[in-house]
């Protein structure tokens, strides 16, 4: 497939995401996908301290079930951009959202996709994950303009 298809493949894959629809999100993975993402980033910890996704049907539980269970209301992804090189795809964006602990989430991240056969085979996810604990340990930050700090280490 072109690149400009690989983009456009992509940009449908998270459309479906947002559906949280199994069967449908299910046809976008490879059944021997992977998900990776930073080891003992928040997410994961808040999940099952899982940060390497492997298989399609793991892959799909995380997004249309355990997704939702950490980012429980107010989401919302602001798309920085898609580059596409051959059957790879580079996503930037913004995601925001409520905890479930009721406070506000607010990082960036880079997803890059590799693509096989039209189906995602590989994504390595990476976000800010000083930043991300921090959102996770702060609930009363409710202000979507105010973004914490990493925290400072005293030696």
């Amino acid at each position: 497939m072109s690149a400009a298809s690989n983009k456009q493949l992509v940009i449908d894959a998270w459309r479906t995401f947002a559906t949280r629809d199994a069967g449908r999100v299910r046809d976008v993975f490879a059944p021997d996908a992977e998900w990776l993402a930073p080891a003992d980033n928040a997410t994961s910890r808040a999940i099952d301290g899982t940060h390497h996704l492997i298989g399609r049907d793991r892959i799909v539980r995380f997004l249309t079930e355990e997704f939702s269970t950490v980012f429980v209301d107010n989401v919302s992804i602001e798309f920085g951009g898609f580059h596409a090189d051959g059957d790879t795809v580079v996503v930037e964006l913004r995601l925001q959202a409520t905890l479930a602990h009721g406070g506000h989430y607010d990082n960036d991240y880079c997803f890059i996709f590799e693509l096989e056969s039209g189906l995602v085979k590989r994504v390595r996810e990476y976000m800010d994950t000083q930043r991300g604990a921090a959102w996770f340990h702060s609930p009363a930050k409710a202000n979507r303009q105010d973004r914490p700090e990493a925290p400072t280490t005293h030696h």
